[in-house]
């Protein structure tokens, strides 16, 4: 959901042609781990769109945050606030 949102995030600007340099590195990067949102992710992020209704977070951001938390990451390189009212450091 990262790598749509961010290949997203070039394409919905008229840059295509940069959408796709940034997806496939991203693809091609031996730092970056895809993880594949299954079932049980689905199920786990509806359930923190559920328990977050004071938020209008997207289910996008919630499937990230769960993953996020699983991995005991805090950093998220985004322009979405929702990150830091989610309780994540934001940069830029």
């Amino acid at each position: 959901m990262l790598f749509d949102e961010t290949v997203t995030f070039f394409n919905c600007r008229g840059h295509h042609a940069k959408a796709i340099e940034v997806g496939n590195t991203l693809l091609r990067s031996a730092s970056v781990q895809m993880i594949h949102v299954d079932e049980n992710l689905f199920h786990d992020g509806w359930l923190y769109l559920f328990q977050h209704q004071d938020q209008d977070y997207s289910l996008t951001d919630c499937v990230s945050f769960v993953v996020m938390q699983r991995f005991g990451i805090s950093l998220a390189h985004t322009f979405d606030q929702h990150f830091v009212q989610a309780t994540f450091v934001k940069e830029p």
